[in-house]
């Protein structure tokens, strides 16, 4: 499916489950695919939730652009998605970048309409300096510029089944991701501080933490919950930055809880 932002940029979704279900919005990071999705999207689906997963612009199969290339546009093609599909107090998860959108989403259009968020392996600050050590890797504000000019390493611990795995590599050469082009935008979600945002969330926050994540320490995630009693946190053994489809039965576990304690 498709739909067109108000700045004329093409975004790709799809939309499974019933339309009067409980609605839950997925994002993925940054250069990833909405596919990395499915075997959580199935099972969402056969507990009787509506899924909506987006491609954000230029990624996946949507539009390759150079307008909006900032956290704060993203987070305006959410809500416009979220409104064009008429959605009611959604569930909104989003892995790296994506959670990302999803506290850019609330810090322009609050959280009083939002039913829960989840961060898959997202630090709220990626920086790292003196009131934040659970940064992207090691990163600071003297070198971080030029250290994301250069590939992140593999974001993987385990490897996706096979299956999924072909099927990500045959999106990567039909609708290959430029770097380049979004460059901008990987420094403007770099520079963001999310905490304020956690301080005053008023729905529930569920951080799932990679254990052998290559970018992110776990233990952001308890640091993370200092901020906030809405904020709930597992980390996932024998996984790194893409949990969901590392370790697909695990996360759909942990997911399941959390959403059935809502």
């Amino acid at each position: 499916m498709k739909f067109y932002t108000n700045d004329g940029v093409e975004i790709v979704y799809d939309d499974f489950g019933e339309p009067d279900n409980q609605p839950i919005v997925i994002l993925s990071g940054i250069g990833a695919y909405k596919e990395y999705w499915e075997a959580t999207i199935e099972m969402l689906v056969s507990h009787h939730y509506r899924v909506i997963n987006m491609d954000a612009r230029n990624q996946g199969q949507s539009e390759r652009t150079g307008k909006g290339l900032r956290m704060a546009r993203h987070a305006q093609d959410l809500q416009e998605l979220i409104e064009k599909l008429a959605l009611k107090d959604p569930i909104l998860m989003g892995n790296s970048m994506g959670a990302a959108t999803m506290f850019a989403y609330v810090s322009l259009y609050g959280d009083q309409h939002v039913k829960a968020i989840i961060d898959v392996d997202q630090s709220p600050k990626m920086i790292n300096d003196d009131t934040w050590k659970f940064g992207f890797k090691d990163i600071g504000w003297d070198d971080f510029h030029e250290v994301l000019k250069f590939p992140f390493g593999k974001a993987t611990h385990k490897n996706f089944d096979n299956q999924l795995f072909a099927k990500l590599q045959a999106l990567k050469q039909e609708y290959p991701y430029d770097a380049e082009l979004n460059y901008p935008l990987l420094i403007d979600h770099t520079t963001q501080d999310w905490r304020d945002i956690i301080l005053h969330l008023s729905c529930p926050l569920l951080i799932i933490c990679g254990k052998n994540s290559p970018y992110f320490n776990p233990e952001f995630g308890k640091a993370t919950a200092k901020m906030s009693n809405q904020v709930s946190v597992e980390v996932v053994d024998n996984a790194g930055h893409l949990v969901m489809a590392e370790q697909p039965q695990e996360f759909n576990r942990v997911l399941l809880n959390f959403l059935g304690k809502l």
